[in-house]
């Protein structure tokens, strides 16, 4: 259940937070911009360099994303005539990374051991010789869908684990990413679904794209699944092609009869195919070839062409494959529609195509030896044999085969007129087909709801399937499927779908009433009822058989048709050999009988059987005719009994216990299967037994066949060898070993002999006349791995796992050892029968060995080595060395040894040289493990995986390759036939296939094909998914009840007082303190946790159990006479929870000593604050009723006018406030600060709303406060400190005094008070719900607590949030994303429900509405009006009434939420650090108030002063209105910081031209209009980031310094820069400033003067002239250093300015010996003044129009000097570090910033 948070699916960019890029990254250009098709924001990633533009999750190679879903979803776009990449690096079971690459760039496909390369081509713009490029001009948004289970398995055999990374480079839009489990159909809506009832799994709604009221989805967008979806059930939006597609389609678009052809640039490639298309038709009859599911019979699957036979028939099945020939593929029939010319050449020189047929199948069973059906006319017999299935004639032994699963066939169903058959594969999740029995068509395929189908039933008409199954935790599950209207183009659709926790053995549909069916299983007899929609079940009173392992059941059948009603009787039978027959009417039990074996003395044997009591003969299978009951027991016996049971009419012995019986349609034929494999029946008229099929139990390991004799050969891991004939297929003889396994085999060339090795290193030899052994050699000392004799018969060869090869001369009947070499064939290798290959002269003897690198060649009489070739040199070029995996000899005349590697290649090599004369590369990511070339040198077969190979070996350039597939397993071996005219093919089974090819003496020149003898066209599968939902809407909830609480606990406050030393700016703020000690009333003991502190020791409250802890009053009078000491203890740990607050990370301290100005002189008046602090928790509250309207920005508290946004400020807290509480009246605000530098303590400030002043100061906890909350009648306050401080404080709110204090054992995530009594409160936190009762006696007050777990719906999940509903109600939120309910007047919970798929973090609840809100960044509305109701009907009401009514996605995790009463109107905060204003009425999400994400590097203003723009970390440029601060536009680059700007000056164009350039850390320029709102050119001049920019005083020149030091001048209009300045490098430009001047003033020429200051505290002046390409340097400054530095943290930077009062006076503050500011004057060539500062300056401006200086300094301060006084005042506000400080054009405002945080302020002497 690790993976169960997945489910139904991930949205990969949330989850990962890919907008903050902490666990993710972005490199080039990526930026978030709003779609219009879409109408949201999309990340577009664009460059022209695919490697050095994209986003990567997640952030480093080293972390994973660890996601399990089998399909990942890509919502993507190509951006037009572009190119892009798509990289994902997947991880198999065995902790194997293979990347996995998509792009239109690639060619062909491409593929290594740890790499698939697949070309993506836009059909729809290319010519046919150009399929691979840039995308169309119209490429539309395209959802792709990549089942990575298959994609490993098909292409590289290995097992999926899960997704490591994702890399999307440049260029493509991408919406999103998600992975799931659940196949979903992105062209169904939720609500579509629901209202249609359509079996299939619509789109979540997060994940569909917008399509307008009455069109298409079609119409608009793409879908494309890969490696392709006629395995599963297709999307309606998979459409025809409008024409020949010209590639290999990987989904399920059906063809046009045209051939599918890769062109010449895509040899032997597999790709994606984007197409514009129309909606689909009705659906066809399906032609079963193409299976995606681990070998596929779908043609684009594998690379090269693959086979699958279909559409069956008596005579002869009509294939439908494909051919790869010189690098094309095409899909097509022996006889079709027209091909084109143009292609005709490429398959002359591969013909005939298809060149195999299958034959014939040896094999029976796979998953079960049950399942075996009669023809409604019995002729024939339908039977799996693993994944393919065989309809069998019985009385010619002809075969004809239904080919489509991918894993073995687990169940079958034929209806009652032998119409349709029912098939369900094992391989989980189960998928289930549905054939057209006499075509042999495929006409529905569709997943199964239940994991794994183990039955099937049809209805006599056909119309109702039932299946039976279990789910993935191991329940029963009944489906019915309704498949009345699959014949007329309809689709499948589940009726009905039962969980049971009883065992189902066997289940069938009645005969005589297609609504009723019966199941058995251990102790149960159930009878089922259909009725509409819904399946019942009632269960038969077995009495005492209830304990009976019941095995079978049969419906009892009559002879009139008519009077089927009658046939009340139900057979059941057990394995104990109990029969009950059973009334199906009345339920009951009727009659009892007991099948008892019976021995005369002295007889071992049974003679009779007979119904008594004693032990039973287990019976596994019964059926049941009119006239007779047909029992199959594990004793191996067919019994027939008349329906009396009176006496045994006929018996027939098995060789093994009997599986499955039944009856012929005409009751004169009993089929019966064996747990063996044997298949077969019994003609009760003769009395003859007929074996139908026989098969080994387990994987064939190697095969030999009789040139003489025409017999085959094989051995099998179930210890058997077995003798077939090859004209019969039938079996000969069976030879069995049940102490060893046969490894090898192969039949002597001249007499009736063939040898066999086994696992235990003996080699024997048998003689087929009499059936014995004829010699056994025991010369090895390791298991045989290989056996092969010379073709004369003169020489045997064997080789054993320890390396050993022994020669035996067989040219005498008694085979003798010759030679025995030691450590000569390689003993790394796996059992193989090509190990050892012997030339058909009979000369040579080849093997793999010594080592597995080589080949080595032998004189094969003599052992003489001839040839050694080290196969891992052959390709130089590859990663890894070649391993030499199996050898085969061509004719002699040749004189080739064909080897092949383990890099998918076989290499022909020269038998004397050793030269290699050519090589065939294979597309298919095996090995191949066998070779067989025919006798003529014609044609190759290979064994790779599961398929089998055909190659076009006597074409010398760019063979064909034909690829077949139908085995289940690995194909262990393949061989020609004697006559070179049939294949066989070993593995799971024993397949014959036909060679269509003619002899090489009949063969004439090769002609073009008709053109009609080309193309097949397939039908279109509808989507039949159904029983699985992914949508992420409300679940059930869940009822849950939990136990009684356990005691209470009692505390009270201590008696010890304390001191606190008050502030200045605290002003006339009253002061409380909390105690330094608690101390323990009498009572019985408890535990009490101390705590050591630097103002004392203390223990406090922390007594948690079942006793109680009493606590005085608090008694300030008494001072503490505790000793202080100090000890060192371990942070404690955060739980994983956001909602503790965490103050953010700051370098800066305060200041210990500032000038304040005195009241009513101020030069600065604080105007507004930009920004609200997500960080905060709780920390807005808004009062609908009074208007009032308050949120946190840093230490300051923001009051705002929501009508007119006017702000106050209330200053007051050291630190970052983390929490605020408004009382219920309006009248009081609580705030509280964290503890820092700055403050020993956190404080707590109670404020006056109505006044805006401090009236209490309390301190109390240690680290900071995590909540505050007032009494439903404001008397008490409530403060919980965080997972450091542990703490919950009880204050009153008339005299603040702290009334009592516990220490919490764990961290608590929220409190509340009751409603209902102000003298109840509760506290949530890790695996408990805590409530609180105050008790007060006297002057006394007691806590008793009662505390209740988690119930065990909610899981292990934390409870993080909480409120009040309607009473008694109580919602509490988990991080789980469950809401519970809980009866707070019982103390139980009684509800709860899915949620959300995170952590709830805010709960609201008001009337029948509750809001919830998440780190999902999910805002949800739910109607809970049913709830009180369903806590008073208990766990038996219906959940179903609590629905979500509303949901909206803002831009962070929901940290703070306020609603009116109706919960219509509210405001939300978010991480992101925006206020949101939601109304549910209209569905919208307004921003009231918004900032940056990261720290605010620059803001510059247009020259009107209407407007100016800020720059961040974040890498966005914002655009606010300069009257209301409002927020007008935002330009976002992502994975990018911005961080310099400057604005365009009034000269350089018309106002509405107006521009902002912005330099970016990845030293890119980019200019963005304001007017047209859109970026109009990107500049990449700089390597290293961008740290200052500047604007010539025309605008038409844009200065810009990067962090080496250079200086960049660059024209915008060109986009060129034409020059580069290196004076300053080795340190970062940190000021770049341009003003105008004379053009001869100073005594030099120019337009302009600008300055550069860097780090390294120099100053450079320069006149230029740049519409004349002039620059001269007018001046050089530097500053000294001192030796020893006391600075902060982090270095102040070097600044200057030119004065605006005196243009010739150069303003500079930097690391200088004294902190100061320094005016030199540029006519004087030297300083003139200079002013002190208390620190370094961390930023200046100055005023365009007065003589002031702003100044920012590290310790949190702004100081304002006053040049033409001499005077000064310091302004305290800021958070952090005042980092930027810059007055407007017009000198009234000055904005400052520290981190995120913006403050204007108001410039008083205007």
């Amino acid at each position: 259940m690790a993976g169960a948070w997945q489910h139904p699916y991930v949205n990969v960019f949330r989850y990962f937070r890919v907008d903050e890029w902490k666990r993710s990254s972005k490199e080039g250009d990526v930026a978030l911009v709003t779609d219009k098709t879409l109408k949201s924001a999309v990340y577009r990633i664009r460059g022209s360099v695919s490697a050095s533009n994209y986003i990567q999750l997640p952030r480093t190679s080293t972390q994973s994303l660890g996601l399990t879903g089998r399909y990942l979803y890509v919502l993507f776009r190509p951006l037009p005539t572009k190119h892009f990449v798509i990289h994902l690096d997947v991880s198999t079971e065995d902790s194997q990374v293979i990347r996995v690459s998509f792009s239109n760039l690639f060619k062909e496909f491409k593929s290594s051991a740890t790499w698939l390369q697949f070309p993506f081509v836009f059909e729809a713009r290319m010519s046919r010789r150009d399929l691979a490029g840039v995308a169309p001009p119209d490429a539309r948004w395209t959802c792709l869908q990549l089942d990575l289970h298959d994609i490993l398995l098909i292409y590289l055999s290995r097992h999926y684990g899960h997704l490591k990374s994702v890399r999307l480079c440049a260029s493509l839009l991408v919406r999103n990413l998600y992975t799931s489990d659940l196949c979903f159909d992105p062209a169904v809506t939720v609500t579509e679904a629901r209202r249609a009832k359509l079996p299939m799994t619509p789109m979540p709604r997060e994940m569909t794209f917008p399509v307008p009221k009455g069109e298409s989805w079609h119409v608009h967008y793409v879908h494309i699944w890969f490696p392709g979806n006629s395995l599963k059930v297709p999307s309606r939006n998979v459409r025809k092609s409008c024409f020949p597609p010209e590639a290999v389609f990987l989904r399920s678009v059906p063809q046009l009869p045209h051939p599918a052809t890769v062109s010449k640039s895509m040899q032997d490639s597999v790709s994606l195919v984007a197409q514009p298309c129309k909606p689909p038709s009705a659906p066809r009859l399906l032609p079963d070839v193409s299976l995606p599911y681990k070998h596929s019979e779908v043609s684009s699957i594998d690379g090269p062409s693959i086979h699958g036979q279909d559409l069956p028939t008596w005579a002869e099945a009509v294939d439908v494959h494909t051919v790869v020939s010189n690098g094309h593929m095409s899909t097509h029939k022996s006889a079709g529609v027209p091909m084109p010319l143009e292609d005709a050449g490429f398959y002359k020189r591969f013909l005939p195509d298809p060149i195999l047929r299958l034959k014939g199948v040896i094999g029976f069973g796979g998953h079960s030896t049950k399942w075996a059906l009669w023809t409604k006319d019995g002729a024939a017999v339908v039977y799996p044999c693993h994944a393919v299935i065989v309809a069998l004639r019985v009385d010619t032994g002809e075969q004809r085969f239904f080919l489509g699963h991918t894993d073995k066939v687990s169940a079958l169903a034929l209806d009652g007129r032998s119409l349709l058959l029912a098939s369900a594969q094992a391989q989980p999740p189960s998928t289930v087909r549905l054939w057209d029995f006499q075509t042999g068509g495929c006409l529905s395929l569709f997943w199964s709801p239940v994991h794994t189908v183990c039955s099937l039933s049809f209805s006599g008409s056909g119309a109702l399937l039932c299946g039976v199954g279990k789910d993935h935790h191991g329940r029963t599950v009944v489906v019915a499927w309704g498949t009345d209207q699959i014949g007329n183009g309809g689709e499948v659709v589940i009726l009905a779908k039962v969980h049971t926790d009883f065992d189902i053995q066997t289940f069938r549909i009645a005969s005589f009433d297609e609504t009723r069916m019966a199941s058995c299983g251990r102790g149960s007899v159930r009878l089922w009822r259909l009725r509409g929609r819904t399946l019942r079940s009632c269960p038969v009173d077995l009495g005492e058989h209830c304990a009976l392992e019941l095995t079978d059941l049969a419906f009892a059948q009559t002879l009139d048709s008519h009077r089927a009603s009658s046939a009340r009787m139900l057979y059941v039978c057990s394995r104990s050999g109990h029969i009950l027959e059973i009334d199906h009417q009345s339920m009951a039990v009727q009659c009892t009988r007991r099948l008892l074996p019976t021995q005369t003395p002295g007889d071992p044997f049974p003679q009779k059987q007979t119904f008594n009591s004693g032990l039973g003969i287990a019976i596994s299978s019964l059926s049941v005719s009119p006239t007779m009951c047909v029992v199959g027991s594990e004793d191996g016996y067919l019994r027939l009994w008349p329906l009396d049971f009176s006496s045994v009419l006929l018996e027939a012995e098995h060789d093994g216990p009997i599986s499955s019986v039944s009856v012929s349609p005409d009751g004169l034929r009993v089929l019966s299967t064996t747990s063996r494999g044997h298949l077969g029946f019994l003609d009760i008229a003769s009395q003859e037994y007929t074996v139908l099929a026989r098969s080994h139990m387990a994987p064939v390991l190697a095969l030999s066949v009789n040139r003489s004799r025409g017999q085959l050969a094989t051995v099998s891991l179930d210890h058997t060898v077995r003798i077939w004939d090859l004209a019969t297929l039938q079996q000969l003889y069976d030879f069995t070993s049940s102490d060893e396994v046969p490894h090898a085999v192969t039949f002597h060339p001249l007499r009736p002999t063939f040898f066999c090795g086994f696992s235990s290193g003996a080699m024997r030899s048998f003689c087929l006349e009499n059936t014995r052994v004829l010699m056994e050699h025991t010369h090895h000392r390791g298991a045989i791995t290989s056996l092969v004799i010379s073709p004369d018969g003169n020489f045997l060869f064997s080789s054993c796992s320890r390396g050993s090869l022994v020669q035996y001369d067989c040219a005498a009947p008694q085979c003798c050892v010759l030679r025995v070499a030691a450590n000569v064939v390689c003993q790394d290798a796996c059992l193989n029968p090509n190990i050892l290959a012997v030339s058909e002269d009979s000369r040579l003897l080849a093997f793999v060995g010594p080592s597995k690198y080589t080949v080595t060649v032998m004189e094969s009489a003599s052992l003489d080595e001839l040839l050694r070739v080290d196969v891992s040199t052959l390709d130089l070029t590859g990663s890894h060395l070649d391993l030499a995996m199996a050898v085969c000899f061509s004719p002699a005349a040749q004189g080739h040894l064909l080897v092949s590697t383990s890099s998918n290649k076989v290499v022909a090599l020269d038998t004397l040289s050793g030269r290699a004369i050519r090589e065939l590369s294979s597309v298919r990511p095996i090995a191949c493990s066998s070779l067989a070339l025919s006798e003529d040198a014609r044609f190759l077969l290979t064994a790779t995986g599961r398929a089998i190979e055909v190659w076009d070996y006597s074409t010398q350039a760019d063979p064909g390759c034909q690829v077949y597939i139908g085995h289940s397993e690995h194909v262990q071996a393949v061989a020609f036939t004697p006559d070179q005219k049939q294949v066989l093919s070993v593995g799971d089974a024993i397949f014959f296939w036909d060679v269509l090819a003619a002899p090489e003496s009949d063969r004439s020149e090769s002609r073009v094909p008709p053109a009609h003898e080309a193309g097949l066209g397939t039908g279109q599968l509808e989507d039949a998914v159904s029983g699985a939902s992914g949508l992420p809407q409300q679940q059930v909830p869940t009822p849950s009840q939990t136990s009684s609480s356990p005691p209470g606990i009692c505390a009270r406050p201590p008696e010890d007082g304390g001191t606190f030393s008050m502030l200045e700016e605290e002003g006339p703020c009253k002061e409380n303190h909390s105690p330094k000690g608690l101390r323990q009333a009498p009572g019985p003991p408890v535990l009490i946790e101390r705590e050591a502190r630097g103002d004392g020791d203390r223990a406090q409250g922390a007594a948690w159990g079942p006793r109680g802890l009493a606590v005085p009053p608090c008694h300030h009078s008494q001072p503490s006479a505790l000793s202080t000491r100090k000890v060192k203890a371990r942070p404690p740990i955060r739980p994983d929870s956001y909602k503790h607050f965490t103050a953010r990370y700051k370098a800066s301290t305060l200041a210990k000593s500032i000038s304040f100005p005195p009241a009513g002189g101020e030069q600065l008046h604080l105007k507004a604050v930009v920004g609200y602090n997500g960080n905060g928790r709780s920390n807005m509250v808004w009062r609908p009723e009074t208007g009032f309207f308050a949120y946190t920005c840093g230490r300051l508290v923001v009051v705002e006018d929501l009508h007119s946004g006017a702000q106050q400020h209330w200053l007051g807290h050291p630190e970052e406030i983390s929490t605020l509480a408004l009382s219920h009246n309006a009248q009081v605000l609580a705030s509280a600060s964290c503890c820092g530098s700055a403050a020993t303590r956190c404080q707590i400030r109670i404020w006056d709303v109505a006044g805006g002043l401090c009236q209490q100061l309390l301190s109390h906890h240690n680290t900071a406060v995590q909540a505050l909350a007032f009494s439903s009648d404001d008397e008490l306050l409530v403060t919980l400190g965080d997972y450091g401080d542990r703490t919950l404080a009880l204050w009153s709110t008339d005299t603040y005094e702290l009334l009592s204090s516990i220490r919490l054992p764990e961290p608590m995530h929220g409190v509340a008070f009751n409603p209902w009594d102000a003298g109840k409160l509760t506290c949530v936190g890790t695996g408990a719900i805590t409530f609180w009762l105050l008790q007060q006696r006297g002057a006394d007050i007691n806590l008793q607590v009662h505390q209740q777990p988690v119930p065990e719906e909610v899981g292990a999940a934390e409870l993080t949030s909480l409120c009040y509903g309607a009473n008694p109600l109580l919602y509490c939120g988990s991080s789980s994303g469950q809401v519970c309910v809980w009866d707070t007047s019982a103390g139980r919970c009684f509800l709860a429900w899915e949620a959300d798929d995170g952590e709830i973090g805010v709960l609201l609840c008001s009337g029948s509405r509750l809001v919830s809100g998440s780190n999902t960044r999910r805002l949800r509305l739910w109607a809970v009006g049913a709830v009180p109701e369903l806590r008073r009907k208990g766990s038996g009401a219906r959940s179903s009434s609590v629905f979500m009514e509303q949901e909206l996605s803002l831009d962070g995790a929901i940290v703070s939420a306020s609603f009116d009463s109706s919960m219509d109107i509210g405001v939300v905060g978010s991480t992101a650090g925006t206020l949101w204003y939601i109304s549910w009425t209209e569905g919208t999400s307004t921003r009231l108030v918004s900032g940056h994400r990261g720290k605010v590097n620059e803001v510059v203003f247009s020259p009107s002063e209407s407007h100016c723009a800020t720059g961040g970390e974040d890498g966005s440029v914002r655009v606010w209105s300069l009257a209301s601060m409002e927020l007008v536009i935002q330009f976002q680059v992502l994975n990018q910081s911005c961080i310099c700007l400057a604005w365009s000056p009034p000269s350089c164009s018309r106002p509405e031209q107006q521009q902002v350039v912005a330099g970016y850390s990845d030293g890119t320029l980019r200019i963005f209009s304001i007017s047209r709102t859109a970026m109009e050119l990107k500049m990449h001049p700089h390597r290293a980031a961008l740290t200052a920019i500047a604007f010539s005083t025309d605008g038409q020149t844009v200065l810009s310094g990067d962090k080496d030091g250079l200086i960049a001048i660059s024209r915008p209009h060109t986009g060129m820069t034409f020059r580069v300045l290196s004076d300053h490098q080795g340190a970062p430009i940190s000021t770049l400033q341009s003003t105008s001047k004379e053009y001869g003033d100073l005594g030099v020429e120019g337009t302009d003067l600008w300055l550069a200051a860097s780090g390294d505290q120099r100053v450079s002046i320069w006149a230029s002239d740049w519409a004349q390409d002039h620059c001269e340097l007018l001046d050089w400054l530097s500053f000294p250093a001192p030796a020893t530095l006391e600075a902060p943290s982090l270095p102040p930077p070097s600044l200057a300015a030119f004065c605006p009062w005196d243009r010739t006076l150069l303003v500079c503050v930097g690391l200088g010996v004294h902190e100061e500011v320094v005016f030199y004057s540029l006519r004087q060539k030297q300083v003139v003044e200079k002013m002190s500062l208390p620190f370094f300056a961390m930023s200046l401006s100055l005023s365009p129009r007065s003589h002031l200086i702003a100044v920012g300094f590290a310790e949190c301060i702004l100081r304002l000097l006053d040049c033409a006084s001499g005077t000064n005042q310091d302004f305290a506000g800021h958070d952090d570090s005042v980092h930027l400080c810059r007055f407007t054009p017009s000198a009234r405002l000055l904005f400052t910033a520290s981190h995120n945080e913006i403050l204007v302020w108001e410039v008083m002497d205007h």
